[in-house]
């Protein structure tokens, strides 16, 4: 990609940016929940509209497809044999009552408050840059606007119907960007491998008898049961699992059928939430957390029943895919705007269903505003968290030029080759 490719790409970024600013504010006004978004589904297809793409929708969800076919990449090593890249987006809001006061704020009880509408916006930027010079990319782009990333999978679900081939090859490369309210405007923060949590859930019963609280003797209360499962479920995570392969497991919730502080109950009902990096350690916690549970139950004379609801997967940035996209992004940000994280995050993100399949990287990008102290900035999937969407420029060319970068070297080896 030449220095005045990219010049040109930051420019569009900047060309782009009121009309980017005007779709998010309409989405953050009116978000949805879900893998139904018909209205964010719209919007896509009507700023799509006229760019020359092949645009497809979901069958089980409103997930948008498009798909960019460059003249550079056919020309150079055929249109059989053009590099692929993916760019994605995810759609959908939070169930969350929003507080920040702004103009545009939702007033329909859920807000976009983990930055999706700068996604959406910051991604249909990149493909209007993009197709805009569609005679240049030395590729293939595939754009994919996804629903249901806030814990329903609609990654999983578009990678089942279909997105990884809609160019009739799988990419050799796949990008995503994600806003953060509380890292300056315009610094990128990602790394090498994991960066990301897998995430997990586990349901628990704990059985007892029920009976009167003033005769516990002739009942087996499983109250007490219950708290000694709560504990030993913090010490199997410190004693069981290895220092260096972090696993957190919270119990985020306990119920009980008991009608009244006078009656014991006969049931208890666990919920608990699973994070981990590594594939070995959520085997362990699946196969033998399990087994500690029902052994501290039965000792106490209660019977427990336990679920294991496997939700995302880890995410993991491809080591060589990381590398060279910071390298890219230090060359047109400089070296102070490109931080390599020292940990990966405990959040979860479902790009790494993609990410499994496609070499990639997820990179995260500044969105505070410059008025707002770090201290007072709120995090995402918060009331009050706000992101300027003066980030969008950056983030559409940053996009779009990840896309041209990757397109650009892989056509260039191939052509080396000799592949057609």
């Amino acid at each position: 990609m030449s220095p005045r490719a990219h010049d040109r790409i930051a420019e569009a970024g900047v060309a782009e940016l009121e009309r980017m600013r005007k779709i998010r504010r309409r989405l953050h006004h009116e978000p949805e929940v879900g893998l139904d978004l018909p209205v964010a589904q719209k919007e896509i297809l009507a700023n799509l509209e006229g760019l020359g793409l092949e645009v497809s929708t979901g069958e089980s969800l409103s997930s948008v497809t498009a798909v960019l076919r460059g003249g550079a990449g056919a020309n150079a090593v055929g249109a059989d044999s053009a590099p692929v890249v993916l760019l994605r987006a995810d759609m959908d809001a939070l169930p969350i009552v929003e507080e920040t006061g702004l103009p545009y704020a939702s007033k329909n009880g859920a807000m976009h408050a983990c930055g999706h509408d700068l996604h959406v916006a910051g991604l249909i930027g990149a493909a209007r840059i993009l197709a805009a010079r569609r005679e240049e990319i030395p590729g293939t782009v595939v754009f994919m606007f996804q629903p249901g990333e806030e814990g329903l999978g609609g990654g999983r679900m578009m990678i089942d119907e279909g997105i990884l081939d809609v160019a009739d090859r799988r990419p050799v490369a796949a990008f995503a960007i994600h806003v953060d309210g509380r890292t300056p405007l315009g610094r990128f923060t990602t790394r090498p491998g994991p960066i990301m949590a897998g995430v997990n859930g586990m349901r628990i019963r704990i059985r007892g008898t029920g009976g009167h609280a003033a005769a516990p003797h002739l009942a087996i209360d499983p109250v007490p049961v219950s708290a000694e499962v709560i504990l030993a479920i913090q010490s199997f995570r410190a004693r069981r699992i290895a220092a260096h392969d972090p696993v957190v497991i919270s119990i985020g919730r306990i119920t009980s059928d008991s009608a009244a502080g006078n009656v014991l109950a006969s049931q208890i009902d666990l919920e608990a939430n699973v994070r981990h990096f590594s594939d070995a350690a959520r085997v362990l916690v699946r196969d033998e957390l399990p087994q500690m549970v029902r052994g501290i139950a039965e000792a106490h004379g209660c019977e427990a029943d336990i679920e294991f609801v496997p939700s995302y997967p880890a995410t993991v940035n491809d080591v060589t895919e990381t590398e060279r996209a910071m390298e890219w992004m230090r060359s047109t940000v400089g070296d102070e705007n490109v931080l390599e994280m020292t940990e990966p995050a405990m959040a979860s993100e479902d790009f790494a269903y993609v990410l499994e399949q496609v070499p990639g990287t997820l990179v995260f990008l500044g969105a505070k505003p410059d008025e707002v102290a770090t201290d007072d900035a709120s995090g995402m999937h918060s009331a009050t968290v706000i992101f300027d969407d003066e980030v969008l420029g950056l983030q559409a060319a940053t996009l779009a030029g990840l896309a041209w970068m990757r397109l650009d070297e892989e056509t260039k080896r191939r052509r080396e080759g000799g592949e057609r």
